[in-house]
Formats: C-alpha cells, structure tokens, sequence
C-alpha cells in the first residue's frame, strides 16, 4: 500500500476512534446535565435513550450491505437495560467524572475477572496493577467529605458489571452493529414498561427530551457504530488501552461544561484506578477480543 494512503488510513482510524471516545464521554455528561437541569426522570431518560438508539442504529443496519446475521437476544437486552436504567439512576447524584470512572472500572474488572475465572493467569505486574486499580476503588469510595454518594455510587457499579456482562454476551453473536440494534429495541420495551410502572414520578419536558434523544441517537447509536467501524482495524489491546480516556473525558467536560469540582480524592483514584487497569491490559498482547467492546 502506498505511503500516502496508509498515512491516510491512520488518519481516518484516529478521527473515528477520537468521534468514539467523545461520543461515549458524552452519555457521561448528557445523561448528568438533563438529571440536573431539565424536568426528566431517570427513568424515561433510560426509555428514550434506548428508543433513539434503536432507531438509528435500525437505519445503520438499513444501509449496511453484506453485513453477518445476528437480531440480539432477551437476555442480553436485560443486561443492556440494567447498564442502562443503572447509569441513569446512578447521575441523579453523582458528577459526570465519578460516575464515568465507576463504570469504567466496574466493566473492566468484570471482563478481567471473566478472563481469571476462564482459566488466564495474571502476570506479577498485571497483579500489582489490579491491586492498585481495587486500592483506587476502595479510596473513593471511602467515607469522608468528598466520597461520591454511595447509593448512586452502588448503582454505578452495577451499571459497569450489567455492561461487562452484555459484552461477554455479545462475543460471537454476528454482526455487532445488528446484534445491538436488536438488543436496544428489546432494551427499550423493557425500560418503558419501568417508566410506566413509575408513571407517578414521570416527568419529561423539552429539554429533557433532546438531551435524551441526543444521548439515545448521537452518543450512543452513532458512537457504537463508529466504534464498531473502526474496531476491525484496532488490536485488542489498543482497544482496550484508548477506552482509557473516557473517564479523563468525561472529567474535563464535567468541570469545563457542568462546573464540577475535580478534588484530589478523584485525581488520585483515577490515577490509581486507570494505571492499575493500564497494567493488566497493556501485559496482555492477546488479549481476548470481547474486552474492547465499548463501555457507556
């Protein structure tokens, strides 16, 4: 391949990765700013974003051409609404940073616990990394001034275990952008029966509505796609790594978009939980590759 269309094939798989990692901070700070300044509730945030996102990602799989089989299942659909109803319910309380470190963590520690429990084994420095990733954890979840809330905190955290599941779920299942427009417009039906159940606390007004829309639509119909564009493209492991910078990013657009306070509390744990994650998957050159399916 010439020089110049494989400078220019790097470049594409930069922009596309770089359009992905935005898109999936952007649920982060989407998902806080319509909880803390608009009328909706969480649970029809959950409802219309899956809805939105089942829609375009129909109309991406509409224009596909000679994509692999693949519709999604119920129980996968039940793992992508927990993630969903969990992140949601999750940033009534806390910042955009803290909730997207929590899920972050939580979905890598649940696909590197997956991988121990399928029989790898862990190099001494990918040990001292997952130490330190849970030392990280267990500081800012600490009692103290600046601790996050601990039931929205909790929440997160599921939230990042019901994803890692889906991901698993999703290994080998045909093609990933079909798979996951099926599994979102199941997703969806099971969030709206949630909000109709709460229709008492239900509440949506415009602002709301667009922010959820453009979470369901843009951050998440359209990130996934890029996502799974540019993936084929990436090693395992280069996936897994440039997911790194969600948190950091969601951090930045926290405190320039919403004003929130970055303390050291954070700074440390992000430092210690992002490193110690950074170990265990930088020591993997196989690493298996389910564990770069995106995390939001």
């Amino acid at each position: 391949m010439p020089a110049t269309s494989t400078a220019r094939s790097r470049t594409r798989i930069i922009a596309l990765t770089s359009l992905a990692m935005l898109a999936f901070a952007g649920n982060s700070l989407l998902c806080r700013v319509a909880l803390r300044h608009s009328g909706i509730d969480a649970a029809s945030f959950t409802a219309i974003r899956l809805a939105a996102g089942a829609a375009v990602l129909w109309l991406v799989v509409r224009m596909q051409r000679g994509a692999l089989p693949g519709q999604g299942n119920w129980w996968s659909a039940l793992a992508l609404f927990a993630y969903a109803a969990g992140f949601s319910f999750a940033y009534v309380s806390l910042p955009a940073a803290t909730g997207a470190l929590l899920l972050f963590g939580a979905v890598q520690a649940t696909m590197i616990g997956y991988g121990i429990r399928a029989g790898e084994r862990l190099q001494k420095i990918q040990l001292a990394g997952l130490v330190l990733a849970l030392a990280g954890l267990v500081g800012l979840l600490l009692p103290g001034l600046s601790a996050p809330p601990l039931l929205g905190s909790l929440l997160m955290l599921g939230a990042g275990v019901a994803w890692g599941v889906y991901s698993l779920r999703g290994k080998g299942a045909g093609d990933p952008t079909r798979v996951t427009a099926g599994n979102f417009l199941r997703a969806a039906a099971i969030a709206a029966f949630l909000s109709l159940s709460l229709h008492d606390a239900a509440a949506v007004d415009g602002a709301g509505l667009l922010y959820a829309v453009l979470s369901g639509a843009l951050a998440s119909g359209i990130g996934y796609a890029v996502w799974y564009t540019v993936l084929p493209a990436l090693k395992a492991t280069h996936a897994a790594t440039v997911q790194l910078s969600v948190p950091v990013l969601a951090a930045v657009g926290g405190v320039a978009f919403l004003a929130e306070p970055l303390t050291l509390r954070l700074a440390f744990a992000s430092v210690a939980i992002l490193g110690g994650i950074a170990l265990v998957i930088l020591e993997k050159p196989d690493a298996p590759a389910d564990r770069s399916a995106p995390r939001n």
